[in-house]
């Protein structure tokens, strides 16, 4: 239920795959990702730029721990700790989804341009 993300190799024709979402320019790919509970999620940031994964705290489903690219206990924590919690390109991030519902989540830096998504968990 993954997506699956190819990537070609720098001067060859190999071609790399691997399972999880991509972070491109100010964009999550895909906006909507479905998993089932306890599958793990992993974010590879493709792009040149740096990137976080901040969970809406207050959206979070019931029973649901607060999850962020730097291990804040807290969006508040997050925000205020933004150099924590950046991912470097080619950098990776990720999490386990232990509580079925609908998780929302943004780049702190990016947030302004729409670099939000979401994971549903089933």
């Amino acid at each position: 239920m993954l997506a699956l993300v190819a990537l070609a190799a720098c001067g060859g024709d190999s071609v790399v795959s691997r399972t999880g979402l991509s972070m491109e320019d100010h964009a999550f790919t895909p906006e909507s990702f479905g998993v089932e509970v306890g599958e793990t999620v992993e974010w590879f940031n493709d792009s040149d730029e740096a990137h976080t994964v901040t969970a809406v705290e207050d959206s979070l489903p019931d029973g649901a721990a607060y999850f962020s690219s730097g291990d804040a206990s807290s969006e508040e924590e997050a925000n205020d700790g933004l150099a924590d919690e950046l991912i470097g390109p080619g950098e990776t991030f990720e999490w386990t989804f232990e509580q079925p519902g609908t998780y929302r989540y943004y780049c702190i830096p990016h947030r302004g341009d729409g670099m939000e998504a979401t994971v549903i968990v089933e």
